[in-house]
């Protein structure tokens, strides 16, 4: 089994401020981490850190952020593609972490925009039926959408986690098998006809809502320090104990997601504050409820 993740990296710029800016406003900050980042990433590191075969399909630009990154990147057992780097600029975030844990976050998409369907395809060539292609909503709706056909076209299961979040995305759920959404893009874009839909609502918990069952998770309880990343690791963590189980997304999968993302969210960072391979062993391998 192995999952095909389309999406960004970029570099994250962790910024820790009194509170979230009102517009107009300048205020003072300090920096406070550089970190690899981006939703694609972040999933992709946290997947293959929980022992599955994972492949990132990136674009990195050929600058000092993107030689920063892949060298980064190389550290981690995932394999990221393309291995030549984009004519464009790297990707970059700016997070601004407040004193109450909350965040807001500033993202460039000029590399993902350049990265072209005809580009990504021949990475996925030896895909198989079963596996995986997870997607974010860092790319348009038309090329999210013709990756989500060509995945069904060849039998693999398709994973979508619509942030950031474009109102036209509610084009592509008959393409999707598995949703993975807050509260906000699940009103905003009305999942209907998905197989399994997860609706994460922070600190609040996590409903798994199925054909057969309707199941909520209460979050694990944590102190939170910054919250960069943590729906990332809970997404990545709920497909990992699934698939290492041999499952569909069950209680057991929410539990182990949300102990993940309490790990993160206890941390400041983006990937310094994820799980470890040994955490999410130690983790995982907890087997039932």
């Amino acid at each position: 089994m192995r999952i095909y993740v389309a999406g960004n990296i970029v570099v994250d710029e962790t910024w820790s401020i009194g509170d979230l800016p009102q517009k107009g406003a300048s205020i003072h900050g300090v920096k406070t981490s550089q970190d690899i980042g981006g939703k694609g990433a972040n999933q992709a590191i946290v997947i293959s850190r929980c022992g599955i075969d994972t492949r990132l399909i990136a674009a990195i630009g050929h600058d000092i952020n993107g030689r920063w990154m892949r060298e980064k990147i190389s550290h981690e057992t995932l394999t990221l593609f393309p291995t030549e780097y984009s004519s464009s600029h790297s990707d970059a975030s700016i997070i601004l972490n407040s004193s109450d844990g909350d965040n807001a976050i500033i993202t460039t998409t000029a590399a993902a925009d350049a990265l072209s369907i005809e580009q990504m395809l021949p990475y996925l060539a030896d895909a198989q039926a079963g596996d995986i292609l997870l997607q974010q909503g860092n790319f348009s709706v038309e090329k999210t959408r013709l990756l989500f056909m060509w995945a069904k076209a060849n039998g693999l299961k398709t994973v979508f986690n619509p942030s950031p979040v474009n109102p036209d995305f509610a084009q592509l759920w008959p393409l999707v098998d598995i949703a993975v959404v807050n509260q906000l893009e699940a009103e905003l874009l009305q999942p209907a006809g998905v197989n399994t839909l997860v609706i994460t609502q922070g600190a609040a918990g996590v409903w798994l809502i199925t054909d057969a069952q309707r199941l909520f998770c209460p979050a694990t309880p944590v102190q939170a320090v910054d919250s960069t990343g943590a729906g990332d690791t809970f997404l990545a963590v709920l497909l990992a104990s699934s698939l290492l189980r041999g499952v569909q997304p069950d209680a057991l999968a929410l539990r182990h997601a949300s102990q993940a993302a309490a790990i993160t969210v206890s941390r400041t960072g983006t990937l310094n504050a994820f799980p470890t391979p040994a955490e999410l062993a130690a983790l995982l391998a907890v087997r039932s409820e």
